[in-house]
């Protein structure tokens, strides 16, 4: 591990667990955007995966990452990061 790289944990939920094959696995980066990446190059033999992420929202530690830039979004020691696909349904 890098000095000063942060771990933690990604959680992937329905459609990108699916995706990912696994509910959670660790991360060491520095943001967002290197732990999605690292991710992406895991999963590169799952040809879902790539696609599924590309449309998910994201949540560190319970806020919501909206619309920041992924590079923005710096990850502490122990972070949790869920990952979050659209979901089907709602109010009539």
């Amino acid at each position: 591990m890098a000095s000063g790289m942060a771990s933690g944990t990604i959680r992937y939920w329905a459609a990108a667990k699916a995706a990912a094959g696994t509910a959670e696995e660790a991360f060491t980066a520095d943001t967002l955007a290197e732990a999605l990446r690292a991710a992406r190059d895991r999963h590169a033999h799952r040809p879902d995966f790539a696609r599924v992420l590309g449309r998910c929202s994201f949540l560190v530690n319970g806020e919501q990452v909206g619309s920041r830039p992924h590079e923005e979004v710096v990850l502490a020691d122990g972070a949790t990061v869920e990952v979050l696909p659209p979901f089907a349904g709602g109010s009539r």
